[in-house]
């Protein structure tokens, strides 16, 4: 496997009480006991924007039956610090139930309050963050140049947030929604080399705007802190096999576009305009009814829409040895569903969202 690229995830979780179901602003304690546990992975764990969310990051792997291992076991691990103060944790992108979230009392965390108001008030949202190993950043901008388009796809996928303050938000990623209030989040226009995807970082940090690089959220960008191509366009997902299949499709989609760039490839030149358009599209449907295709930038089924991403990385998929695995799990999240239409029947089974977030819970660890 020395040759495949290595793949990182990380994923935000929802702490709720382990009986109503309702968030808790319990990252402090969970934090603590995690610091406390002996095997010592409190490294694992970090606290986010608000108290009611925590969130852990695997190792680099290469091979994806070991990550998938990993993020079972850090789901398990969070599960069991929050046992401690009463608490569960749930892979949901949004709360279904009404919540006031808290904001935590870190420093950055302050000025983001203070900056941008009702916002980041409102920014209580859980997302999954996957990275793929480049060797330069010139790589990794000719991927980010050329992986635009299929971004929408992987958000289609993953959504899990249907559920917004207590209401059906009527989409399939709310989440979505919400983190596009920030100035700097969503599809980015082709930059062409590293030195003109730094540059604009640059100009967007000497704005004022932004506190620093890492308030750039773009879909994709490069990670300020490993060498790599990180992916934020996704919900965190209510099954960890789904996560498992988006990284194994980003790889192959960042594998994919390098063999685009050393062969001369060119990205396609999908305005911004467009690509919002798609976004707001998967972010509405999910996997229900139709998305905008990638390459036409026309409506089609999302089925053969997705099918076409996979299509398209089929052969980097193979050499890694994750075809037959991908295709297996392709073919159980079209059947399932992804969590935004999971939650949507249990609500139409049960008719509580109490009972979902309690079966959410269960299926996180499952």
């Amino acid at each position: 496997m020395d040759d495949v690229r290595s793949v990182g995830v990380e994923e935000e979780l929802l702490l709720v009480d382990a009986r109503t179901g309702e968030p808790r602003a319990l990252s402090a304690a969970v934090l603590a006991a995690a610091s406390r546990d002996p095997l010592g992975n409190e490294e694992v764990f970090e606290s986010e924007l608000h108290r009611q969310q925590l969130e852990f990051a695997t190792r680099p792997q290469t091979d994806m039956g070991d990550l998938a291992k990993e993020i079972r076991r850090w789901r398990a691990e969070a599960a069991r610090h929050a046992e401690g103060v009463r608490a569960s944790v749930a892979a949901l992108a949004t709360s279904p139930l009404k919540v006031s979230p808290a904001i935590g009392s870190g420093e950055r965390h302050q000025w983001l309050a203070e900056n941008f108001g009702l916002t980041v008030q409102e920014q209580l949202t859980c997302g999954c963050h996957i990275h793929v190993s480049v060797d330069s950043d010139e790589e990794g901008v000719a991927v980010l140049d050329r992986m635009r388009p299929w971004l929408s796809v992987l958000l289609a996928m993953s959504a899990n947030s249907p559920f917004w303050q207590g209401e059906d938000s009527g989409y399939g990623s709310y989440r979505n929604r919400v983190w596009g209030r920030w100035p700097s989040a969503g599809p980015v226009e082709v930059f062409g080399t590293a030195d003109r995807y730094h540059e604009q970082v640059g100009d967007m940090t000497a704005s004022g705007v932004l506190k620093d690089a890492g308030m750039v959220y773009f879909d994709a960008r490069l990670s300020h802190s490993y060498p790599t191509v990180e992916t934020r366009v996704a919900d965190v997902c209510l099954d960890p096999s789904t996560t498992v299949l988006l990284a194994t499709l980003i790889r192959g989609l960042v594998e994919t576009s390098v063999r685009q760039w050393h062969d001369g490839v060119p990205p396609g030149r999908h305005t911004v305009a467009l690509l919002r358009l798609a976004t707001w599209r998967a972010a509405r449907s999910g996997l229900e009814g139709e998305l905008i295709h990638p390459v036409t930038m026309r409506p089609a089924p999302a089925e053969a829409v997705v099918r076409a991403l996979f299509d398209h990385v089929r052969d980097a998929l193979e050499d890694s040895g994750d075809l037959m695995p991908a295709q297996e799990a392709l073919a159980d999240l079209l059947k399932t569903g992804n969590g935004a239409r999971v939650q949507r029947e249990l609500l139409r089974s049960t008719g509580s969202l109490r009972d979902v977030v309690t079966e959410c819970v269960r299926r996180t660890l499952d």
